[in-house]
């Protein structure tokens, strides 16, 4: 039997809070008073866990009660939390979450845990041995937090994934970050709204054309731009996804469902995708793991929702039924 993959979600680790009477309905056991658990890379990961990859958090929660929470909460998941960091002087990520139409807006608090990542020689020698990495743009907020990021996601080998996932959070991100991570990753992931605000960003001009068009474009444009980067997946909500590649690409149309709330979906979406790219599938293989795993996230409350084995099962059924 071969040894699963080594996949690393490294970025914050929090709690959504919410107003009082409105928290979503998720699992208890990932419940802390109003709040759930969350953070972008740690869904990632959680879900890399639950596809069988041997999955790790790389992140940092304060010495408070949310910390201990959350240790509580992820010990119950597939995913390696021994990792994490422990820090004396500032208090575990939260954001306070308002859900309108099923849509999240958020508050996130700062300073928190996680704006204080260490280099430490454990994280470098998990970079290592990293067969993929999924970062974003905002654990990069403070200087030593990206730093840190940015210095592990370099220490991958040459034939890891390395998973930018771009999760933009005003006033959280810069030209230099994006700049910066972009010529680190293999692979970028962004949804329609965010791919204006890139190319903007950078400075890369866009033309007024239809709007799969434009997305597929813009997506060339970031191939052009960065040599390193492999493949541009970009989610369109309800209306599914576009993977790009400099010689091919693919368009799935999504999956209907009746959404209870999107938090944790398009993290769903990427981690699948990661897992499946690792096996070598083609794209539109990528596109029905992607729209498959983000669509029964978005169908849940709350990011880290029970998993049934059968359900489980059901949706590699159907995505081994497309390959």
């Amino acid at each position: 039997m071969t040894e699963p993959w080594l996949i690393l979600g490294i970025g914050e680790l929090l709690w959504d809070m919410f107003p009082e009477g409105s928290k979503p309905a998720g699992d208890s056991e990932r419940s802390a008073v109003n709040g759930l658990l969350g953070g972008a890379p740690a869904n990632f990961a959680v879900m890399a866990g639950r596809l069988g990859d041997h999955a790790a958090i790389l992140s940092r929660i304060g010495r408070d009660d949310l910390g201990r929470k959350a240790i509580d909460a992820l010990d119950t998941l597939p995913v390696d939390t021994s990792h994490l960091q422990v820090d004396p002087l500032h208090d575990t990520g939260r954001v306070t979450v308002a859900l309108k139409d099923g849509q999240p807006e958020y508050v996130i608090h700062q300073p928190s845990a996680w704006d204080f990542f260490e280099l430490s020689d454990e994280w470098v020698r998990l970079a290592e041995r990293a067969d993929a990495i999924c970062f974003g743009s905002l654990a990069q907020r403070s200087p030593e937090s990206r730093q840190t990021i940015q210095t592990l996601v370099a220490q991958t080998s040459a034939d890891c994934v390395r998973v930018f996932d771009v999760n933009l959070r005003v006033p959280f991100y810069s030209a230099e970050t994006l700049q910066e991570s972009l010529e680190l990753a293999t692979v970028v992931k962004m949804n329609d709204a965010e791919v204006p605000t890139v190319l903007t960003t950078l400075g890369i001009a866009e033309e007024d054309e239809a709007v799969a068009s434009k997305l597929r474009s813009g997506a060339q444009r970031l191939l052009a731009e960065f040599p390193d980067v492999q493949m541009v997946a970009i989610t369109r909500g309800g209306h599914g996804s576009i993977l790009i590649r400099r010689d091919e690409w693919d368009e799935h149309p999504g999956i209907p469902i009746r959404v209870a709330d999107t938090i944790g979906a398009g993290d769903a979406f990427t981690a699948a995708v990661t897992h499946y790219l690792l096996r070598g599938a083609d794209l539109p293989t990528l596109n029905e793991a992607g729209n498959r795993w983000g669509s029964w996230m978005a169908a849940q409350s709350g990011a880290m929702p029970v998993l049934p084995d059968a359900t489980r099962a059901g949706i590699a059924a159907a995505i081994e039924g497309r390959a």
